[in-house]
């Protein structure tokens, strides 16, 4: 081989790895000086000391204090504990999580579940049981449609409606939220968010009607149109909407017209005519004969 390549190629490699030992020194006293420099620039923060849950008024034990780099403080956090203290939690904050203004009501605002309703709804509150409850598994969170039956004052018999849809379960009994596991709350009551008007609704529903909870995908927001059954459907007949219906889509019939009775009128017979004037007549003598001769149309 020639001597003149392998020179080449040697010192080309000695100097590949002079630079390589250079850039990676380089690189290493860079990262170590960044490394040594500690964060001046830092700001207290709020942290919840333990896993805080919706409903709870905050104590001065349930949070503890911390630093974070002002480039990175959360919006909406707290600097000073007394800002947090004696506000009830609205949504649920995990244990060394920053506590946000959004997480807490306002100061003042109640205990329990009052902090968690929106300004403008209300909290309603109707008796379920193992089956009207879906056996127990409606818990916090989820939502439900609202079937009502009774006998409607039409008269048309028991019939099942749906008149509330899409409605968010704030409390299952006084429990604000399911356990760790997710596990079925057995309550005998559950407590539903619903507008003043729904509220009305819902009322009169429990204390008039039989009401069931039905239990719907949480991110089905639909509204459907539904027209209610009637006892009559489950053995095969036509429900009563369904008759009027086809009732007044049948053609009309046109009613017959009065039969009118015609009088026939009797002409009076025409009057005979007149007698024909009398013939003239001319008497005529001979000797001891008499005779009489008519004079006219019929004489000669």
């Amino acid at each position: 081989m020639d001597r003149r390549f392998l020179t080449v190629l040697g010192v080309s490699l000695l100097f590949a790895l002079v630079i390589s030992s250079v850039f990676y020194q380089m690189t290493a006293r860079a990262g170590a000086a960044k490394k040594a420099e500690p964060p001046t620039d830092l700001r207290d923060v709020v942290l919840a000391a333990k896993p805080l849950a919706v409903g709870m008024t905050l104590k001065p034990t349930d949070v503890k204090m911390g630093k974070l780099p002002s480039s990175g403080f959360p919006k909406g956090a707290f600097s000073k504990a007394e800002e947090v203290i004696d506000r009830p939690v609205v949504s649920n904050v995990l244990m060394d999580e920053p506590i946000l203004e959004g997480r807490l009501a306002a100061r003042g605002s109640g205990i329990g579940l009052a902090p968690v309703i929106p300004v403008g709804m209300r909290a309603v509150t109707v008796r379920v049981n193992d089956v009207s409850g879906i056996s127990g598994f409606v818990l916090p969170g989820m939502r439900v449609d609202i079937l009502v039956t009774g006998n409607p004052p039409a008269g048309n018999g028991t019939v099942t409606v749906t008149p509330l849809q899409n409605m968010l379960v704030l409390s299952a009994g006084t429990v604000l939220q399911p356990d760790n596991k997710g596990q079925a709350i057995q309550a005998a009551t559950v407590t539903l968010l619903a507008s003043p008007e729904q509220a009305e609704m819902l009322t009169l529903a429990n204390n008039e009607g039989r009401i069931q909870l039905v239990l719907r995908n949480g991110s089905d927001q639909n509204v459907e149109k539904i027209r209610g059954s009637e006892v009559a459907e489950l053995y095969g007949a036509a429900p009563s909407h369904k008759k009027s219906a086809e009732a007044s889509s049948a053609p009309v019939r046109p009613r017959p017209r009065p039969r009118t009775v015609e009088t026939a009128v009797v002409s009076a017979p025409p009057a005979p005519p007149p007698p024909p004037p009398p013939p003239d007549q001319i008497i005529v003598i001979r000797g001891t004969q008499k005779t009489v001769e008519v004079v006219g149309a019929g004489g000669r």
